[in-house]
Order: C-alpha cells, then sequence, then structure tokens
C-alpha cells in the first residue's frame, strides 16, 4: 500500500518508506453526482490538484433510493455529466455506498478525497469512516451557497431571490410564495398544488443543516480563475460561438456543446444576463444566476471561453472581437428580440450560421417537471437528510467539546 506526500506542491508517492517520484498518484471520489452542480465540479477541481488523476465512482439509482430517497436524474445521465467535468479521468458506476479499502484498491487509487460535510447511510453511518480509519482519505471545502437541496427548493417554491439585482443581488432570505400564473402548463391550480405545503428546502438561511442549508454563494475572481484553463485561441484555430442561458447545466446542454466544439477548435459559450433570459423563458427562470451559469459551462470539457453578460442578438463587435468562424444555435425555439428581431440576423447574413441537433431533447423545464411531478418524494427525501446531517453535526460538536475538556 501506498501513501503521498507533498513535496515543493508534488505529490509524490511513498511505499514502504521508500519514495516514489514517478508514480501517477491517482484519487478515488464518490457519490451521487444527482443533478450535477459547480460545487460538485469544484470539488473534483480540488481533489485533481491532490493528484495527477481523478477516478469518480458514482451510486446507483437503488443505492440512492435506499439511502437517501429516488434521484432526480438516471445512472446514465449522472455518468455523462460526470463524464464532462473537465477534471475527471475515469467514471466508475456502481460504487458502494459506503467506501471501502478494496474499492480503492480495485482501481488503484491511493486514498479517497470528500468535501468537509458529513454523508451517511440510512442507518446514520458515516460513508468514509473505513477509508478514515486506514488513513486514506483527504478532505476538501465544500462550495458555500450550493447544493442539489437548495436547487431543488428553487424550483419547488418558484422563488426569484437566487437572481436579484442591485443591493438586493445577493440576499438569501426566502421571499413570500407567490403564484405564477404562467409556470409550466399554465395552469394557476398546479401552482396551488406545488406551493402548497412546500418545506424551506435549504431556501433561507434558517434552514437547519449545516451542510445543506443554503449560504450566501459570493463569486470572485480568484474562482472563475480557478476554472477557467486560460489558453487563448492559437493561429489558426476555426473559433465556434454558441449562446444561452445554460441554466442548471444538464445532459441536453453537455450534448450539444460536445457536436458544437466537433466543428472546430476553440468554443466559446456566451452566457446572457438574468434579466435577459427571465424576458424570454418567464417565471423564475433562470433557476441558476449569472454567476453561478458561468461556473457550470466553465467546469465542461469542451468549452474553452465564456462571454459573461453576452449580447442577446449577436452583434458584429463581437464576432469581430473573438474572431468567429461558425455560430451555432440547438433545436430549442429561436425568441425574437422585441418580438420582430432575429438574434442570429447577422451571422446568418456572414453565412457562418448553422443550426445543431444534438439528438438530446432534455430541457431545463423537464428538469422543473420532474421535480413538480416527485415533489413530496424530494421534500421528505430532504427533511430526512437535513435530520441526519443535523445530529451529526451535534454529535461532532459534542466530542471537541469533550476534547477540549479532557
Amino acid at each position: 500500500m501506498s501513501d503521498t506526500k507533498m513535496n515543493n506542491g508534488n505529490t509524490e508517492a511513498v511505499v514502504n518508506g521508500q519514495k516514489e517520484p514517478n508514480k501517477e498518484i491517482r484519487v478515488w471520489c464518490d457519490g451521487c453526482y444527482d443533478m450535477v452542480h459547480f460545487g460538485h465540479a469544484n470539488s473534483l477541481r480540488q481533489a485533481k490538484a491532490l493528484g495527477d488523476k481523478v477516478i469518480v465512482g458514482i451510486h446507483t439509482d437503488e443505492e440512492i433510493t435506499k439511502h437517501k430517497g429516488p434521484p432526480v436524474f438516471t445512472e446514465e445521465e449522472r455518468v455523462k455529466m460526470v463524464k464532462g467535468i473537465k477534471w475527471v479521468d475515469e467514471v466508475v458506476l456502481g460504487a458502494p455506498y459506503v467506501t471501502t479499502l478494496e474499492v480503492l484498491d480495485e482501481h488503484n487509487c491511493d486514498f479517497c478525497v470528500h468535501g468537509d460535510d458529513i454523508t451517511m447511510t440510512a442507518e446514520g453511518v458515516d460513508t468514509y469512516h473505513l477509508v478514515k480509519k486506514a488513513n486514506r482519505y483527504k478532505e476538501v471545502k465544500r462550495t458555500a451557497g450550493v447544493s442539489t437541496t437548495d436547487l431543488v427548493g428553487r424550483m419547488l417554491l418558484l422563488t426569484k431571490n437566487h437572481f436579484h439585482q442591485g443591493s438586493a443581488e445577493y440576499a438569501i432570505e426566502k421571499e413570500d410564495k407567490v403564484l405564477f400564473d404562467n409556470v409550466m402548463n399554465k395552469t394557476i391550480s398546479k401552482c396551488k398544488l406545488l406551493l402548497s405545503g412546500s418545506s424551506n428546502m435549504g431556501q433561507d438561511s434558517s434552514a437547519k443543516s449545516p451542510w445543506t442549508g443554503c449560504s450566501q454563494f459570493l463569486p470572485t475572481t480568484q474562482k472563475i480563475i480557478q476554472f477557467s484553463d486560460g489558453k487563448a485561441p492559437k493561429p489558426g484555430d476555426k473559433i465556434v460561438y454558441v449562446a444561452g442561458a445554460f441554466d442548471l447545466f444538464h445532459v441536453g446542454h453537455l450534448d450539444f456543446l460536445e457536436k458544437a466544439k466537433e466543428l472546430g477548435d476553440y468554443l466559446i459559450v456566451g452566457l446572457h444576463t438574468d434579466p435577459v433570459v427571465n424576458s424570454y423563458k418567464g417565471s423564475n427562470y433562470p433557476i441558476m444566476n449569472l454567476h453561478e451559469r458561468v461556473l457550470s459551462v466553465l467546469a465542461c470539457k469542451y468549452v474553452n471561453e465564456v462571454v459573461i453578460g453576452a449580447p442577446y442578438c449577436v452583434t458584429e463587435d463581437l464576432l469581430d472581437h473573438f474572431k468567429v468562424d461558425v455560430v451555432c444555435h440547438g433545436q430549442t425555439p429561436i425568441a425574437l428580440e422585441d418580438g420582430k428581431i432575429d438574434p442570429y440576423a447577422i451571422p446568418k447574413t456572414r453565412g457562418i450560421f448553422c443550426l445543431i441537433d444534438s439528438s438530446n431533447t432534455m430541457t431545463t423545464e423537464r428538469i422543473v417537471e420532474r421535480i413538480i411531478s416527485h415533489r413530496l418524494e424530494y421534500e421528505r427525501r430532504n427533511k430526512a437528510k437535513e435530520k441526519k446531517e443535523v445530529e451529526a453535526f451535534e454529535a461532532l460538536q459534542r466530542a471537541k467539546l469533550t476534547q477540549k475538556a479532557g
């Protein structure tokens, strides 16, 4: 068995007290990876910094349902999403819910990495207790301000506080439940059903769990730099430009971006601002605000650059500035600006516009429909999860106090 240590910022293996500087350090990460978001990606980015290769184990739908409740995405969708993250080297489906030494050895991994929150089985057992005991476990910082629980809550409560502007831009308190008349099937009765009895679901600062209760996500330039590859296009590169909301980044987006990247060498994604997205999507869209959507898209291995707050209508200046060779759009309807202006008029005039068919019909709206149709199941799941986390956190606090008094 090998151990690892850091040497001038580089990881090297140590076997039986002897250095193995050329040995590849393989890092194991595992989890549900349901509704993969930039918090998951940030954890994997930090794991990659501790070694050479990141191997991600993903739990099956059956295992997740047993321990947490039904996942939002199928195991096939979750595998595809994790494979699309730029810091992931290998993906293994069927990872056990409790991480074992046998799993690490089977995949030649030196140690396991997880965030500094606790995950537990249905029986309340720490899923990493075996690797912790064997000293083959490392922790990275959890990304504050985002969790699957929080995102599900935004969809169920139909709140808009996640994209407030101006002085209220970073407010996280839950706003009053409001009935929207134009949601989903455009029936007010569905909204009433949706809102009746909904819990906080991690939406406000009073949520009890120290891990899934939502704190503020505060974007920084450092975080964007960490997610960006920082590479400019090389001379002669064919540059492809796409634009959109890319809200709740999902497998439909992933397949579309893969197809777009195949048309050139360097892919630029323009992200519309929250008010612009809301103007053509309506309701409480986007579910994720612009800062969150930037990191979600930057984590995709097909994306080279992101334009933050791209104009809805593709302009001459944008095409010339980035030296764009191809502009593409998927199969979703193209909304006209002010009901009359084609946002792709200029690239069409230049003869550089094309439509892409990724053959994937997933949309952000379909994800919301899944959540709504399983509302009670997800609320029960998250309440049970929060209860276990609170109990575990309180036990940790008691243990620390006992140790101090010791």
